[in-house]
């Protein structure tokens, strides 16, 4: 974890979330504690905000009253909303290291060479560049300038349909998963779908295979949800039969198609709010989240799909002790790891932002329950 001055090191979890509580009161107002669901509950009390990253970040730009957003997540979802928020708003980090490993899998220069080795082997401009949020603002603005989109995956089979009807192949990262699950949705072969492999020279893939691919899919994937595989859900039906098991779209395609429904996080949690009492349900996500959910809801019984296991470690270095430290060095006048976004990246970002936004307020159909896997039983 970040080094920590050893009078917030050296405090309890229970110590730490004690002092929390007044230096929150202190601030008031000016600042906004915003918490993902993968945060632990020592953390998420404080948030005035919760949600998924995306979510967060609109969240955080429409309260323009605070001048300080603590963002208890990862380093992209605190690029994102200095990237939507007003500029007289600063976004902190409580922990500088709380970084998301899927996202560092897809750096800036690795993209720029993959695109330069797509192009000698097919018409740039007959490729667009989708990028899941879950990625850097230098990533964001390289897709921004190239007329392409952000999505979440709330709204990735939105931007996939705004791509396709262009007639052009598309260029997803940095989740493979992610994207190949939404192109079997979307009716694309999955040989019409290639893996492009950074650490291989033209994505380790022959100049025919490049150009003739429908989806060319970044080597990227989440470390939690790739824990997850289809004979876990064989396991956990037999243990409780009539059991209803929902995974999160970054699953693999054998999990995604096994389950009973697929869908965001976000989604994830409305769902197993609108189960009825009594119903047995399997979670493929997070951890925290799903314990969370099962404490949330006591009148039904929510498990973790693969016990034990499938905490995010990059988003749990956000602990009450870094938290406390942001918040009391701001009391003081302070202002500690905060996190900046160049002016230029910025722009190139927030046009694929708005790009996204523009898709989804155009094509989104509204909110329900969570996508049934196609083909299946």
């Amino acid at each position: 974890m970040t080094s920590l001055p050893e009078a917030w090191a050296s405090l309890t979890d229970s110590e730490a979330v004690d002092r929390i509580a007044g230096v929150r009161s202190l601030l008031g107002d000016e600042v906004l504690v915003l918490g993902h669901h993968y945060q632990r509950d020592e953390v998420i009390r404080f948030a005035d905000l919760t949600g998924d990253s995306y979510a967060l970040a609109k969240g955080a730009a429409a309260r323009g009253e605070a001048r300080w957003i603590v963002f208890c997540g990862v380093h992209f979802m605190a690029e994102t909303a200095r990237i939507l928020a007003e500029p007289r708003q600063r976004v902190l980090l409580p922990d500088r290291e709380a970084g998301c490993s899927m996202a560092d899998m897809a750096e800036i220069d690795e993209v720029e060479v993959a695109w330069e080795e797509m192009a000698a082997a097919r018409d740039p401009g007959g490729v667009i560049p989708i990028t899941y949020v879950n990625s850097s603002a230098a990533v964001k603005a390289f897709v921004g300038e190239r007329g392409g989109a952000v999505c979440t995956s709330s709204n990735a089979g939105a931007v996939y349909d705004w791509a396709l009807e262009q007639g052009k192949a598309l260029f997803f990262l940095p989740d493979q998963h992610l994207g190949r699950n939404v192109g079997s949705r979307k009716g694309i072969p999955l040989d019409g779908m290639r893996l492009w492999d950074p650490s291989r020279e033209t994505g380790g893939l022959g100049r025919d295979e490049v150009a003739s691919a429908a989806v060319l899919l970044w080597k990227g994937h989440c470390r939690v949800h790739t824990r997850f595989d289809g004979k876990q859900i064989e396991a956990f039906r037999r243990r409780f039969p009539g059991a209803r098991v929902l995974v999160h779209w970054e699953c693999p395609l054998d999990v995604v198609e096994a389950a009973d429904g697929v869908g965001s996080t976000a989604d994830i949690v409305r769902e197993v709010a609108a189960a009825p009492a009594g119903s047995i349900l399997g979670i493929g996500t997070e951890l925290h989240l799903v314990s969370r959910l099962a404490r949330t809801h006591p009148d039904r019984t929510i498990l973790p799909l693969l016990a034990g296991t499938g905490v995010c470690a990059t988003m749990n270095r956000i602990d009450p002790q870094h938290l406390l430290f942001t918040l009391d060095e701001l009391a003081a006048g302070r202002a500690v790891h905060e996190v900046t976004v160049p002016d230029g990246v910025a722009a190139g970002a927030r046009l694929a932002l708005e790009r996204m936004l523009e898709i989804t307020r155009r094509r989104e159909a509204p909110r329900g329950a969570l996508a049934a896997p196609s083909g299946l039983r």
